[in-house]
């Protein structure tokens, strides 16, 4: 751990981590100061890793259970904890979102590796949701903080049904084979910070209470806030690289600007808690049971 450097890369999101070997075991020291960070910069950067599928696994274990690679779309042939996010499987990314929202206990936290890169493109933004709180107007704040949503993987896709193709149709089949809805809280307090921040994003489709077109508006002037260019750090890939996001803090977009060209990621992401919201009411399941996709963390 003596080696360990976390160099901050902008003001209010991701660090770039270096002198440690995440190929190897990491001794409690080096996993805690590693969590600290995370907690701190909400992103974490590391370059020039040495990891197959395996050595992909074995480190996101050391925060936690790892789910299987999620709910409804097939893993990794052979490695069922590693979801690929592939260009060939069409772009569901280019959308801001938290991952896997629309189940009880959505991943705490969440790893990218990339395989192969475009030779441009392809970058992945990710927002500090707990910076576009604090951004909030008061009387915004005070509101959000009393808001419930609807998270859903069942959602309007927005794009007209004829410019839909085949494999496109058999994607969002695929997607919604089995349909969740959760409520969680707009607000959600982090469990180990005590931050509050915007827990909203794409698959968030409703406010409690509201109708479907005043939902999306009260979505997108919130939402607004998570996107502003100052709470977002932008990463281009290149081989050999790993992202470590805190999913229960950040929202992420992959930018779709690479012409098509081949662009695979392998994802593991480790078994989350159950939101809690400002006054201390845990989210709740409306439709669907995740039992086979994630653990509960304590």
């Amino acid at each position: 751990m003596a080696d360990l450097k976390i160099t901050k890369v902008t003001a209010h999101i991701g660090a770039r981590v270096s002198g440690v070997d995440i190929s190897r075991p990491l001794d409690g020291g080096t996993v805690a100061a590693l969590r600290d960070a995370l907690n701190v910069h909400k992103t974490l950067f590391f370059d020039d890793v040495d990891l197959d599928d395996e050595g992909h696994q074995a480190f996101a274990r050391h925060f936690g259970d790892i789910t299987t690679a999620h709910p409804t779309v097939p893993a990794v042939d052979g490695t069922p904890h590693v979801l690929p996010v592939d260009s060939e499987g069409g772009r569901a990314a280019n959308n801001w979102h938290t991952d896997v929202t629309f189940v009880l206990n959505p991943p705490q936290a969440t790893t990218l590796r990339s395989i192969t890169v475009p030779p441009y493109g392809g970058e992945t933004l990710i927002a500090n949701s707990a910076a576009a709180y604090r951004a909030l107007p008061e009387p915004l704040r005070r509101l959000a903080d009393t808001l419930w949503a609807e998270h859903t993987n069942d959602y309007d896709y927005a794009v007209p049904e004829e410019a839909v193709d085949e494999a496109e149709a058999a994607r969002r089949a695929r997607f919604t084979s089995i349909k969740y809805r959760t409520a969680h809280p707009v607000v959600r307090v982090h469990p180990l910070t005590g931050e509050r921040g915007l827990f909203i994003g794409g698959f968030a489709q409703r406010i409690v209470g509201l109708s479907v077109g005043e939902s999306r508006k009260v979505l997108d002037l919130l939402q607004a806030y998570v996107t502003r260019p100052e709470h977002v750090v932008r990463r281009r890939w290149s081989p050999n690289q790993l992202v470590l996001f805190d999913n229960r803090i950040t929202q992420h977009y992959a930018v779709d600007n690479y012409d098509g060209l081949p662009r695979l990621l392998h994802r593991v992401t480790v078994a989350g808690d159950v939101p809690v919201g400002v006054e201390g009411k845990e989210s709740y399941a409306i439709e669907g049971d995740a039992s086979h996709y994630t653990t509960v963390a304590a």
